[in-house]
């Protein structure tokens, strides 16, 4: 793990890339920033997480970190043992975490709860929805530190890339850490409901896109050509064909605007 900081103090704020290896777009962002070292108004915390994983450009060496929080520093993995370091590391900062995904091209923004803070930072961002996990992010988020992530973009391309690099600007602009203003856009608030299971077959095809509505009856994915269908209205949300190994992802219900 790479902890480094710009300005004097102990920050509030911080930015992590890197809690998958194989998702670079974070990182990249965190390093340009670095490079061209901004004026800050407040001391700001960037960490890179997983560097074991990053080396070896995989999503993780033992266990995914992302669901490993509150880890074990004396646990069986890799990744247990970093959840704890890492969750040590952030505790008391509000906190951006960088991610990218299989499953859609537009940023958009994850949080654990809709707080207040969510409320205030969230629609400054340059995001297309706010999704709100709910119990179904156990192990997922940082533990005693308020978390906002942020899926910049496809997994692996340049757009992901300078996608994480406004978004991290905007984060910090929003949180008083970099001089100037955001604007604020109305953001739809997604919660979701549950994960949509996907039986081991050896193709998977997807029918619907992520965030638009998908109607009761209507088929949205197949495993080997047998056809699912929605049982009730949802919205998809991180759907994809192969994104994950057991899930194709999560229906959700669309629940608020923020002004």
């Amino acid at each position: 793990m790479r902890v480094e900081q710009l300005g004097t103090g102990d920050p509030s704020v911080a930015l992590v890339g890197g809690i998958h290896g194989d998702e670079p777009c974070g990182v990249n962002a965190i390093d340009r920033l670095l490079e061209t070292r901004p004026e800050v108004i407040e001391p700001v915390k960037f960490v890179v997480a997983n560097e074991l994983a990053i080396e070896q450009s995989v999503r993780y060496v033992e266990e995914d970190l992302n669901r490993a929080f509150p880890g074990d520093p004396d646990g069986s993995t890799h990744e247990s043992r970093l959840a704890a370091r890492l969750a040590a590391e952030l505790e008391g900062c509000y906190v951006c975490s960088m991610h990218s995904t299989q499953s859609h091209a537009s940023p958009f923004a994850v949080v654990d709860g809709l707080t207040g803070t969510a409320k205030t930072i969230g629609p400054q961002l340059p995001v297309s929805s706010l999704v709100e996990t709910g119990p179904l992010a156990q192990g997922r988020l940082f533990t005693g530190a308020e978390t906002i992530e942020v899926e910049c973009g496809l997994q692996g391309t340049e757009t992901a890339t300078e996608n994480a690099y406004t978004l991290a600007r905007a984060f910090l602009t929003a949180t008083g850490v970099l001089p100037g203003e955001t604007s604020r856009r109305p953001l739809p608030v997604f919660r979701l409901n549950e994960m949509i299971a996907k039986k081991p077959a050896d193709r998977y095809e997807l029918f619907v896109d992520n965030f638009e509505r998908v109607e009761p009856g209507q088929p949205f994915a197949a495993a080997d050509g047998t056809v699912q269908t929605a049982s009730e209205a949802f919205y998809p949300v991180l759907m994809s064909p192969n994104g994950y190994e057991n899930v194709f992802g999560y229906a959700a219900r669309r629940i608020d605007v923020i002004e």
